[in-house]
């Protein structure tokens, strides 16, 4: 049985897309935040990075996946798997499998702001898991949170290493928000990229097939379709850099010549030098003493901390303190 629940209908995507472009791009530095890469062709560009032999984090986190889901599934004993920013669901599986087998699971509910992704993941869900409850949640993370349903015994996954996407100040207060909807003694398992050498990191970010580069130029496509910019994507190449100081990979958009873009919809022309820079996403990574600090002061305690056997990529389960 599945259900759908939309808390970002179209005009409130649209006006929020509006308000980050405005104040993304009249910034000094300018960005845009890393949501707006995933309309549907944005969902179905990450889903192929994530199966690129650079791109190592989805192969490091279900290889974790694989091996400790039926400990995830005994530890908890959830009742109620929730999953932010789900996607297409694609290592959720391993989850669900395990919490099905150990006869605990009764309700699925994935978060996301495609609903693309959730329909086409809940149709596979629901036709595989005939007898599990899928309630799917239109929702922003950063702003829905408060539309999760209280059922039993929940488990909420925030997995692929998204956290690392929010700068530390906006960290800390999204893992206060979850810490704030969860009751004491419920569960987060959270997943974090570690920081490991450049030469690693910076082609799971710039692979030779171009397919990032591609998905990081959809952003502008985007503003293209539903704000009238016009936005030259080839004009702009893909940059991917590793910040030592910060220890997190930045993309950003170089521009390869002066440019002028008119956006209609919010009535604004925007300027670009030859080679300035617009980010995009940072992807920050992390040490276990780091994640188990972050974890504490949003109200968390670190059970378990897991590892893939290269020591690339960590599942953190935590439980919600009284």
């Amino acid at each position: 049985m599945t259900e759908l629940e939309v808390h970002l209908d179209a005009e409130t995507q649209e006006a929020a897309l509006r308000s980050d472009v405005v104040a993304g791009l009249t910034a000094r530095r300018k960005w845009l935040p890393p949501k707006w890469f995933y309309d549907a062709r944005g969902s179905e560009l990450f889903e192929q990075i994530t199966e690129l032999p650079e791109y190592y984090p989805t192969r490091a986190e279900r290889a974790v996946l694989t091996e400790r889901a039926a400990d995830i599934a005994r530890l908890t004993g959830a009742r109620t798997l929730i999953e932010l920013g789900s996607g297409y669901s694609t290592k959720t599986r391993l989850l669900l499998d395990a919490l099905t087998t150990a006869g605990t699971l009764t309700e699925f509910i994935p978060m996301d702001v495609s609903p693309s992704a959730l329909t086409a993941a809940a149709s596979r869900i629901a036709a595989d898991f005939p007898a599990l409850r899928v309630r799917n949640i239109v929702g922003d993370i950063t702003q829905h949170l408060d539309f999760l349903p209280v059922t039993p015994d929940r488990m909420i996954a925030f997995l692929g290493g998204t956290i690392g996407n929010f700068e530390p100040a906006d960290r800390a207060r999204f893992l206060a928000d979850v810490r704030a909807v969860l009751r004491p003694g419920e569960h987060l398992l959270l997943g974090t990229d570690l920081v490991k050498s450049p030469r690693v990191l910076v082609p799971a970010y710039d692979d030779a097939a171009g397919v990032t580069a591609e998905f990081n130029r959809n952003v502008l496509r985007v503003l293209n379709r539903h704000l009238q910019a016009d936005f030259d994507p080839d004009g702009f190449a893909h940059v991917a850099l590793w910040d030592a100081d910060h220890e997190w990979i930045e993309m950003r958009l170089r521009a390869r010549w002066p440019m002028r873009v008119t956006i209609p919809a919010v009535d604004l022309t925007v300027e670009f030098a030859s080679g300035e820079e617009l980010r995009t996403e940072i992807s920050a990574k992390f040490h276990r003493e780091g994640v188990d600090k972050e974890l504490a002061e949003a109200g968390f305690t670190l059970d378990q901390w897991w590892t893939d056997p290269e020591g690339r990529f960590a599942l953190s389960l935590a439980r919600a303190t009284s």
